[in-house]
């Protein structure tokens, strides 16, 4: 049934001898759907922007090759060139995965206790960042089939009456009113409700592969610079990674 709502969205437009386009189709149904409509409306809209926003934060700005980003700042420290290393960092991309590494490398001189703090304590300052928002998904899909099947009882009371106290001759269109509200309202909550539940869990995934990369990457730096601590030409901090970090 919900494969036949779907599919009529396009194919009523142009059946039955109407000249409908999509959208005045969408518009009717939404019009049946009467007041149960709006606060679905609401919550694909915010959906929307969740969506949209999330995707580029996590998909655009928040990526970057760990590998070749591991590679060339490998090179730095094997060297014992620590400014050449925060340089190179601060080079990058901006990133929470460049942050953190960058937060550790500018407390090299201080010793190995205060590059695992720096390192910790810019996780904990990038993590909320990459985690905003997106757990609001959930909850709007789940809003979404709440408030369809809210319109979905509204329509079926309204046939239930219109059994009980219409008179006859008004009883089928009252009927019809009904079950067409109810189900319009089922139907686009859940067209709302599906794809917000799947950007959730997409969106969620690739969260979680952004956190395990900054802790994988977090270790595997400070590993380098304990191991490599003694080949350090200089443990100043240098001034031009101070302008990067601006």
């Amino acid at each position: 049934m919900n494969l036949g709502f779907v599919a009529n969205l396009s194919v009523l437009a142009s059946e039955g001898g109407s000249n409908r386009t999509f959208f005045e189709e969408v518009a009717r149904r939404w019009e049946a759907g009467q007041w149960g409509m709006y606060p679905i409306a609401v919550c694909a809209v915010i959906a929307l922007a969740i969506i949209v926003e999330r995707t580029i934060v996590l998909f655009v700005k928040s990526s970057i090759n760990k590998e070749g980003f591991l590679r060339g700042l490998k090179k730095h420290i094997y060297a014992g060139d620590l400014d050449k290393a925060i340089n190179y960092v601060a080079g990058q991309k901006a990133t929470p995965l460049t942050a953190v590494i960058k937060a550790g490398l500018m407390n090299v001189p201080k010793g190995q206790e205060e590059v695992q703090a720096a390192l910790d304590e810019a996780s904990l300052r990038e993590t909320p960042k990459i985690e905003a928002r997106t757990g609001y998904l959930a909850m709007l899909g789940n809003a979404a089939m709440l408030a369809g099947l809210l319109g979905t009882v509204s329509g079926l009371i309204s046939c239930f009456e219109a059994v009980a106290n219409v008179n006859p001759a008004d009883k089928a269109t009252i009927l019809a009113n009904g079950i067409s509200e109810a189900m319009n309202c089922t139907g686009f909550g859940l067209l709302t409700a599906i794809p917000a539940l799947i950007a959730f869990s997409v969106l969620q995934g690739r969260t979680q592969g952004i956190i395990n990369d900054i802790n994988e990457t977090s270790v595997s730096v400070l590993n380098l610079i304990v191991t490599n601590r003694d080949k350090f030409k200089n443990l100043n901090i240098p001034a031009a990674a101070g302008h990067g970090e601006e």
